[in-house]
């Protein structure tokens, strides 16, 4: 017999409308806000199909302001190959490059079986629903299996991503029958997108649990379609693959407690290392979009890279590398650092460098009335360019991302995370949650959410302005500069000699911050209008 429980007031931020309208739905049914940030997350499946994937993986962070009790599920992928006793060859591997031309720019990226991590949405999600959620899992499903049934509308940002990696979505017949026009050419903005497979894979997900997809049916397809085609997942890396529980990474700036994702995952780590430098120099609310402010963030993301590759060259286990990081002594000399190079021209300080990247990732912020939050970020990646035969599940082309295998590609050990820029985030003011961010954006996932959070808790900005105030993203010696940002100011800063790339508009480049917050006229949700964010309260 399903329990009913009364409506729930809270309040959602997500990178679509529908996806958002998929939380609302199970707090208006009872749900809190676990229930919500699930079901938004599978809803995502099909209205973000460019971002989220349910072969991909991600990370949560959960906190109850009753019990003063917070905790991170860790989702991500994993290396696979475990109980494979010969390793296949290089040239038996299906690794495809893509380029995806950004016009000034272009990347290159793989796909193919090859490229294809352990994924871990399915466990991540079931395993939250089960330990904190209220609401049955089909309940949960429903919304996901209506839109990928029925159809979703095909969003502008949807249109545009997908514009991006038009070679990925048409690379194999299932994916061009879901993703492409009969009459070829790529679904556009306005057209509906169905995936009945899909939604009978979810039915099935119902009725079985998170088992379907690592032991039963859908796990018997994905690795038939593995060793037939030279992937690299083995029944070992599905039996073996565990949802992660860590502690969160906490960290003191100004007044408020500022929670995070933890190594292995590196995104966490170097927002909450930033925040430390900055937190040595005084930032006021009439500081905000000056020359001094922007220069001392675009040096403070110089700094954060130089750091981040002085710790990547140690090689230290992820639980020695937020004592490493954020010890006094490191953050005081990199604070110095920071200090010196404000000091010199800018043609004299040092070239940071980090590896390029896709920003196909999204977000889901929730609070409920009850003090429960939840920021969950996941991705799929680019996508692999191809379904699990007869499921609608595109897998992750995890391994086929430079920035996520700075070693070399396939050289990840298997079972071991594969470390990631995600960085839900939760931030407290005497123990009581006040702000929930996170973000899409790949390398510009750390520096959009670090400049909601110094938006809002150093300049004081209302959320609206904190979500949608023009940003910079600082990184190989170019400062982007979205468009909003003062062109006086702008101005400036290139005749000090910075290399500016100017934006004319805001743009998903910048990333997508989804955030939630509690404010002293009660909840409050802001969608980042950069990748089509809505909210729902």
């Amino acid at each position: 017999m399903t329990q009913h429980f009364s409506p729930k007031r809270g309040a959602i931020a997500a990178g679509h409308p529908l996806t958002a309208a998929a939380g609302a739905q199970m707090l208006a049914q009872g749900g809190n806000a676990v229930d919500a940030a699930v079901a938004a997350t599978f809803a995502s499946f099909v209205s973000e199909y460019t971002l989220s994937a349910a072969g991909g993986g991600g990370f949560a962070l959960v906190y109850q302001a009753a019990s003063g009790a917070g905790h991170l599920l860790d989702f991500f992928s994993t290396g696979p190959g475990l109980g494979r006793t010969k390793p296949l060859a290089p040239e038996e591997i299906d690794f495809q490059e893509i380029t995806v031309d950004y016009g000034p720019s272009r990347q290159h990226f793989y796909v193919g079986r090859g490229s294809v991590a352990v994924p871990g949405n399915i466990a991540g999600l079931c395993s939250l629903a089960r330990e904190a959620g209220r609401l049955p899992l089909p309940v949960l499903l429903e919304p996901a299996i209506r839109l990928a049934r029925e159809g979703c509308p095909i969003s502008e940002i949807q249109a545009f991503i997908g514009a991006l990696i038009e070679p990925i979505l048409l690379l194999t017949p299932e994916c061009a029958a879901i993703f492409g026009r009969p009459e070829g050419g790529l679904r556009q903005a306005g057209d509906l997108v169905t995936m009945p497979n899909l939604a009978d894979t979810l039915e099935a997900l119902g009725r079985e649990g998170a088992s379907l997809f690592y032991r039963g049916d859908v796990a018997q397809i994905i690795l038939a379609d593995q060793r037939a085609h030279g992937g690299l997942l083995t029944a070992d890396d599905l039996t073996r693959y565990r949802v992660r529980r860590y502690q969160p990474l906490a960290s003191r700036f100004r007044q408020f407690d500022v929670l995070t994702n933890p190594p292995p995952s590196r995104g966490g780590l170097l927002i909450t290392f930033t925040l430390r430098l900055l937190d040595g120099f005084q930032l006021d609310p009439c500081d905000f979009g000056t020359r001094r402010h922007l220069e001392l963030l675009a040096e403070a993301m110089r700094v954060t890279h130089l750091a981040r590759r002085e710790l990547e060259a140690q090689q230290l286990q992820p639980r020695q590398q937020a004592g490493r990081l954020l010890g006094p002594a490191t953050v005081a000399r990199w604070q110095q650092t920071l200090r010196e190079l404000l000091q010199l021209p800018v043609a004299q300080r040092t070239l940071d460098a980090v590896p390029p990247a896709m920003p196909n990732t999204t977000q889901i912020s929730v609070m409920d009335e009850d003090g429960l939050v939840v920021s969950l970020t996941t991705s799929g990646g680019e996508g692999a360019g191809f379904m699990a035969p007869g499921t609608g599940v595109m897998l992750n082309n995890m391994l086929g991302e430079a920035d996520l295998h700075p070693q070399g590609f396939h050289r990840s050990p298997p079972g071991r995370r594969i470390p990631s820029m995600m960085a839900p985030t939760v931030v407290l003011q005497d123990g009581q949650p006040v702000l929930a961010v996170g973000s899409g954006g790949a390398n510009r996932i750390r520096s959009a959410i670090a400049q909601v959070l110094l938006n809002s808790l150093a300049f004081q900005l209302p959320l609206t302005q904190a979500v949608e105030a023009a940003r910079i993203h600082f990184e190989e010696g170019v400062m982007q500069v979205e468009g909003g940002n003062d062109p006086a100011v702008i101005a400036e800063l290139a005749a000090a000699g910075y290399a500016v790339n100017r934006w004319q508009t805001r743009h998903m480049y910048f990333g997508g911050a989804h955030a939630v917050a509690h404010t002293a006229d009660g909840l409050a949700a802001v969608g980042d209008p950069r990748r089509g964010g809505a909210s729902a309260a």
